[in-house]
């Protein structure tokens, strides 16, 4: 049988990276999402490698829905991206619940009674599930979080949810926590800043990241190739582990100094307010393997990509 990838979430950042991914490897991809906004889509991929995602209108809220699309596409592997990010949570917590940790759990159940023919289960946790002042953080990767936001509770209780999952019916899983994701399509969330700052420099604009906090950034292009290996990987393997995404664990002046070498013209029109993230500066690394493109080389290849797609973004 040949792999065929359902995403959920697959119109977010993350989800449209992951579907010019597989569609890259001539994998087939059903993207399951609420929404209708094909505009990320768009922007990281031709016409011609649209045709390779196949997008169906769907809620994580509705098992029965989510469990007939999986059998109807025949999926062998399952990303889990869908969520409400923190902004939205806040705004809305028992909706966030409802999509965050209801959701979530309905995808665990649909694998799990579809588990002959779906063979690998990833999903997006998230470095919302520690506080700033974690220190274990720093030092091992399965360290418990004390987080300080619904959206970082919500993904700890779906690293719970990933773990009795294991226990109790042998559902081996994958979780991988990004930090701050940046690139094309990264245009929402609370730390969605920088890369709003690179389309804006890429456009010979103003902007003002809200906030300076020391973080691990990765590409958007390097998470999507993450998550498509763990779910691979969960389907030869056993347990439910969580790993950190790695990255450049850099300040804020560091990627205003990244936006400015990429685009010389934006010199002085880039800044960042004095605010933190209530988040660790940086935390345990190296359980999951993966590459991690160099911040200088990802700053400037989302400045091209802008510049290629002014007024699209």
């Amino acid at each position: 049988m040949r792999d065929t990838f359902l995403v959920t979430g697959a119109l977010g950042c993350i989800g449209a990276w992951i579907a010019r991914t597989l569609v890259e490897e001539g994998v087939p991809v059903v993207g399951y999402d609420v929404g209708s906004d094909r505009r990320r889509l768009e922007l990281i991929m031709s016409p011609e490698q649209l045709v390779g995602v196949t997008l169906v209108r769907g809620d994580v809220t509705d098992l029965e829905r989510l469990e007939r699309v999986l059998d109807e596409h025949e999926a062998t592997h399952v990303i889990h991206l869908a969520a409400l990010l923190v902004p939205l949570a806040r705004a809305n917590p028992p909706l966030g619940a409802a999509i965050n940790v209801v959701g979530a759990t309905n995808v665990f159940e649909a694998v799990k009674r579809q588990r002959e023919r779906v063979r690998g289960l990833a999903y997006a946790s998230s470095a919302a599930v520690y506080d700033a002042v974690d220190v274990d953080a720093t030092r091992a990767e399965n360290a418990l979080g004390h987080p300080v936001t619904l959206y970082g509770v919500h993904k700890q209780a779906n690293e719970g949810t990933a773990r009795v999952y294991w226990i109790e019916h042998g559902l081996p899983s994958i979780g991988l926590r990004p930090y701050v994701v940046y690139g094309p399509g990264r245009d929402q969330g609370m730390t969605a800043g920088p890369t709003l700052a690179m389309a804006a420099a890429a456009h010979g604009e103003s902007y003002t990241i809200p906030w300076s906090s020391r973080c691990t950034f990765t590409l958007a292009r390097d998470v999507a190739r993450a998550f498509v290996d763990a779910a691979r990987a969960a389907a030869d393997g056993e347990g439910a582990p969580v790993y950190n995404i790695p990255g450049a664990n850099v300040g804020m002046n560091e990627v205003v100094a990244a936006i400015e070498a990429a685009a010389p013209d934006a010199a002085g029109k880039i800044e960042f307010q004095d605010a933190t993230l209530p988040f660790p500066k940086e935390f345990a690394t190296g359980g999951f393997p993966m590459l991690v493109t160099p911040l200088a080389d990802g700053v400037r290849e989302t400045i091209e990509l802008f510049r290629a797609h002014r007024g699209s973004y």
